[in-house]
């Protein structure tokens, strides 16, 4: 750690880059999460009528996984990232120009990643998977991830050896915590033997080192922590660092933040289990990861109250700033997802939740309302300080946030109204034990939530599309800064 600090001059080229592939991936993942939603709907748009022999790569066995890791790998952890080159800078009090080295282990994490990603999209369209939800790439392209995740280790502890800032904010605490966890998580499930050495197969399949219920246990220890730490860990550093710069207040409480932390990082871990419910996996590992997410409430209202209350005697800002606005509404709706989650995981809610699209809604509630708003916030924070220029449209941002708002909540509410809807048919008997429902039947009576849904992904990718054009203009023609502000992000009179 240096002792003495110096006159910085912040570099943001790589946090630039990373900008540009968020929304890149966001305009992509978007739009294929809309056309999935519309298949649903009617199967037409399938397309594979149209298309033929070549229908099969717009079906939706190919575009599902695009959709996702698009999504997640795509957008968010560009989003993440851009974050992390742009805080990093600032809590450890350094600047990426005096170091040559870290500048270039940003580059060449950036550079690396576009490569993985210009290959996860070939693949999936392919078909290449390793049939592992939330982990469907193949494997040679899982080595080249794990030298990414290398390379960003490097620099993050990097960044940390050489700071001038004695202790470490709170988001680094969480950029830490989901450097270390996905990689222990990613590498235990993704111990694959390729089908190519026996002889047979081919160099791009492989098969999983576990076996049955083994392996499912594996699968969905990484699935449900890649929520945890990509979903939430990253996140949740995003807004400890935006929310009081944004406001010009200070964090409410350090000491509330170490508590949720902890508890976080102990009991998110174990949580997994419920996705198991009513499997082969023994009762007692059922019963604990039920138990565990229901004290999963703790820590993530402990965090969410711990960000509104950040904005006491500031709250005035709420009318005043649409960034604000945004990232409490991120806030409310991380409080929101992480207390419907643990009430799916009970047991007797989870008979009548499972494989239906009640699931499906606490996800997009989730990723829409938590993570989406809190990486777009970040961003109009960000481009302004990192361009010299205001943002171009306050307007603009007021009706995205309206807009996008009434698509999420079209969403979860035909999502949970068809889940439920789904679980009773699944489960509803005559006197002699006889299903009542066939499954078409259920198909049926879906139809209509099904249309809800595809205008709610609709309205939310329009709502983007806005986002996007604020912040080209932003970057464009917005007013120059002369000077970089200390709290609230200044916005152009449009």
């Amino acid at each position: 750690m240096q002792s003495s600090s110096a006159s910085l001059s912040y570099d943001y080229s790589v946090a630039k880059l990373f900008t540009y592939t968020m929304v890149i991936f966001g305009i992509i993942g978007m739009l294929v999460g809309v056309l999935l939603a519309f298949q649903m709907a009617w199967p037409a748009f399938n397309l594979t009528g149209i298309l033929g022999d070549y229908g099969e790569f717009v079906a939706f066995g190919r575009l599902r996984p695009l959709h996702t890791n698009g999504i997640i790998y795509g957008f968010m952890l560009s989003g993440i990232w851009a974050a992390w080159y742009y805080i990093s800078q600032r809590v450890l009090k350094i600047s990426f120009n005096e170091y040559p080295f870290l500048k270039a282990l940003g580059y060449i994490h950036f550079w690396l990643y576009v490569l993985i990603l210009a290959l996860a999209v070939v693949t999936l369209f392919a078909g290449l998977t390793q049939n592992k939800e939330y982990i469907e790439l193949i494997w040679p392209i899982d080595l080249l991830i794990v030298v990414l995740w290398v390379v960003w280790g490097l620099h993050m502890w990097g960044a940390i050896g050489v700071r001038r800032e004695k202790s470490l904010y709170i988001s680094l605490w969480y950029f830490i915590a989901t450097f270390l966890a996905i990689a222990m998580l990613y590498i235990t499930n993704n111990l694959q033997i390729p089908t190519i050495v026996s002889g047979y197969g081919s160099i791009f399949n492989s098969v999983s080192m576990y076996s049955g219920t083994n392996d499912g246990l594996i699968q969905w220890w990484w699935g449900h922590n890649a929520v945890a730490f990509v979903f939430t860990s990253a996140v949740i550093a995003l807004v400890y660092y935006f929310m009081p710069k944004e406001a010009g207040a200070p964090v409410y409480s350090y000491k509330l933040s170490l508590y949720s932390f902890w508890s976080l990082m102990f009991v998110y871990l174990w949580a997994g289990g419920h996705h198991l419910i009513y499997s082969t996996v023994p009762d007692w590992m059922q019963t604990m990861g039920s138990v565990f997410s229901v004290v999963l409430i703790l820590p993530s209202w402990g965090t969410a109250i711990n960000f509104l209350l950040t904005l006491r005697g500031q709250w005035h800002q709420v009318t005043t700033n649409p960034i604000i606005k945004m990232l409490i509404l991120a806030s409310v709706f991380y409080m929101f997802s992480t207390l419907e989650g643990p009430i799916q995981s009970i047991k007797s809610v989870n008979a009548l939740a499972h494989f239906t699209d009640w699931i499906v809604g606490h996800v997009h509630d989730g990723v829409l309302g938590w993570v989406c708003f809190s990486v777009m916030a970040a961003t109009y924070h960000m481009v302004p300080r990192m361009y010299g220029r205001k943002l171009y449209s306050a307007k603009l941002i007021d009706i995205q946030f309206w807009i996008q708002t009434t698509g999420i909540v079209l969403y979860f509410t035909s999502m949970w109204i068809a889940g439920i809807t789904q679980g009773l048919m699944w489960r509803a008997v005559d006197d002699y034990g006889n299903l009542l429902y066939s499954f078409i039947s259920t198909v049926e009576a879906l139809h209509p939530y099904y249309i809800i849904r595809g205008v709610g992904g609709a309205l939310y990718f329009v709502g983007f599309l806005i986002f996007v054009w604020n912040v080209i203009k932003s970057i464009t023609s917005g007013d120059k800064v002369e000077k970089e502000p200390v709290a609230a992000t200044p916005i152009s009179a449009n």
